[in-house]
């Protein structure tokens, strides 16, 4: 007799459903499961021909698209060529299998070959380019390429004293670009028809502009609906900071700049250059004004020269007029492109230098010569060009340069000067604790020739930003350290520390303390800057390129000078006769009447 279980009159077998606690045991009571029913296959689009054309028309759609947003370089030697040729791949392959049906009764193994016979040629492809990616980057490797490595930068010996001249004072940048940036967005505040609709780029460039040190950079819009207001007219003006007056100025524009990294679609600058040019390789486009004051991006085309991708260099630049669009490559730039090699280029050249010249087992055992260069770097202009300063030190960081380089950024010549000393952040340091009362900070510094002497030259900033003092250190000797509220008075004060100290003969300690000129001529030009809270009006007279710089703190009358001037003034003596170039202070001046 069969168990049934039952529980107060509770019978479960009595429910609907066929509920038997015999099946537990292996009982083969109850219905049979419903056989479920067979998927009907999916039907193929069309036929084979028609197919294939719907697949293509699918995959290069989406390339377009992928195309026009990313702007791959279509170059063997770029990364991102191989990711977009596997994504075409794959979309291929997505529509071939949707397109053809899933008609396969092989399990795993069927479906894949399925897969395989409508996808062989985007999957050829794709064995291909994994080949090619593997030869490539064998081909790039360093530990197999250290010699190729160590010989991208051609390093010359350099004389410091005899190559780097003194340099004068209307060359000196004393700005730093924190500095440059907070001018520049002062001036834009002040113009009430540009604040409102325009923001400053803040990518800097510097370069030199009819002979003077500057930073220029162009507007960007305040946002997207700014620029659908604004977009018919471009970009209205560029910002040019004079990196020794510390003046900002506003240029405007007969017509605006249209082709820019701040625009969108086709002017978009990134875009503009990668439908024009599509298989070059770009650095990130600077922005530059030639001699005229025309703007332009420097877009510096990158090669790779070692293998497929090791090896980054420079060959010429594509020159893009910002107001037109208008471009072409030069392989040779002209001269008032200052920026071709960026620094992050020259350094790394550099680091692949001072680590694998001797070898690539060396850099990791014995690591005899083996040198990089040290955290930061600056600019500095000489002979109508702009030089990169970095320092170099040992491999093991002792916080002590044994030299440093200066590499023209235009043609990337390259010199080292071997000379011993503190490293640039040990000399911030050091003028930091001279004026430790103030809490001033000290920008990253130049290095400058001062009577033969190299020389750390750096800004003191104050909690506001603004730069406050200078101060000069010695390489050698970084406790030789000396302030001042102008640049000529730092440097008498430091030229007379280094005599005291015996470093220079007492004859080239410069400007004798309170012996004082006098001369008249006529205003040509008047600039100002504030500097430590005090006005400086620097002017210069004419048949001079040197500029008298009266403080309003002590010639408060200076606010009355005006071109066309004649005047008598006053200078203290910076050496045998008043400089052809450079900046003096002024301690006095009356005006002449045209009679007299």
């Amino acid at each position: 007799m069969p168990f049934t279980f039952q529980f107060g009159g509770f019978d479960p077998g009595a429910f609907g459903g066929g509920f038997n606690p015999g099946s537990f045991q292996g009982g083969a009571s109850g219905p049979s499961p419903r056989p479920r029913r067979a998927r009907k296959p999916r039907r193929a689009v069309g036929n084979a021909f028609s197919r294939t054309i719907l697949n293509l028309a699918v995959t290069l759609v989406f390339g377009l698209a992928y195309f026009y947003l990313e702007l791959p370089a279509l170059n063997f030697h770029a990364e991102e060529f191989y990711v977009f040729i596997f994504l075409l791949c794959a979309v291929y392959c997505v529509c071939a299998v949707f397109t053809s049906g899933f008609q396969t009764d092989g399990g795993v193994k069927g479906y894949f070959g399925f897969v395989r016979k409508q996808c062989a040629l985007p999957f050829l492809t794709a064995v291909v380019l994994i080949a090619a990616l593997a030869v490539g980057a064998i081909s790039s490797w360093v530990v197999l390429r250290a010699g190729s490595y160590s010989k991208l930068l051609s390093i010359q010996p350099g004389d410091f004293t005899a190559e780097v001249e003194e340099i004068s004072y209307d060359q000196i940048p004393m700005l730093d670009a924190d500095s440059a940036s907070r001018l520049g967005t002062r001036k834009l505040g002040e113009l009430a028809d540009m604040v409102s609709q325009f923001e400053i780029l803040p990518t800097y460039t510097q370069i030199n502009y009819q002979g003077r040190p500057v930073r220029v950079t162009s507007l960007r819009y305040g946002d997207l609906i700014k620029w659908f207001t604004n977009r018919g007219d471009g970009l209205p003006a560029y910002i040019i900071i004079d990196m020794v007056s510390q003046e900002a100025e506003v240029v405007r524009l007969p017509e605006g700049m249209k082709y820019t990294v701040a625009e969108h679609f086709g002017r978009n600058l990134y875009r503009h250059l990668r439908f024009n040019y599509p298989t070059m390789m770009f650095d990130e486009p600077v922005f530059e004004i030639d001699e005229e004051g025309t703007p332009y991006w420097v877009c510096s085309r990158i090669v790779r020269t070692i293998g497929l991708f090791g090896g980054v260099d420079v060959k010429g630049a594509v020159l893009v007029n910002a107001v037109t669009g208008e471009s072409e490559y030069h392989e040779q730039v002209p001269n008032w492109v200052d920026r071709l090699y960026s620094a992050d280029i020259i350094i790394q050249q550099y680091d692949f230098y001072g680590m694998y010249h001797n070898g690539f087992l060396n850099s990791m055992f014995g690591q005899k010569d083996v040198t990089v260069t040290t955290e930061g770097y600056n600019y500095i202009a000489l002979e109508d060009d702009v030089y990169m300063y970095t320092g170099v030190t040992s491999v093991t960081s002792d916080e002590s340069n044994i030299g440093f380089i200066l590499s023209n950024q235009r043609t990337k010549e390259t010199h080292f000067y071997s000379i011993a000393g503190a490293e640039e952040y040990s000399a911030m340091a050091s003028a930091q604790s001279q004026v430790q009362q103030m809490s001033y900070t000290a920008t990253f510094p130049l290095l400058l020739n001062i009577a033969g002497q190299p020389t750390y030259f750096m800004a003191l900033k104050g909690a506001d930003g603004l730069v406050k003092m200078f101060a000069m250190v010695n390489v050698q000797q970084y406790d030789v350290v000396s302030t001042g509220s102008t640049v000529a008075e730092c440097e008498a004060s430091y030229r007379q520390t280094l005599a005291h100290r015996g470093l220079i003969a007492a004859g080239e300690q410069g400007p004798a303390a309170g012996e004082q000129q006098e001369s008249e001529g006529i205003v040509a030009e008047i600039r100002s800057a504030v500097i430590g809270g005090d006005t400086h009006y620097y002017v210069r007279m004419e048949d001079s390129l040197g500029y008298l710089d009266f403080n309003t703190a002590d010639v408060p009358l200076a606010v009355l000078l005006d071109v066309r001037d004649h005047i008598r003034y006053t200078y203290v003596l910076e050496g045998a006769e008043f400089p052809s170039h450079g900046i003096v202070p002024a301690t006095g001046f009356e005006h002449i009447d045209w009679d007299d």
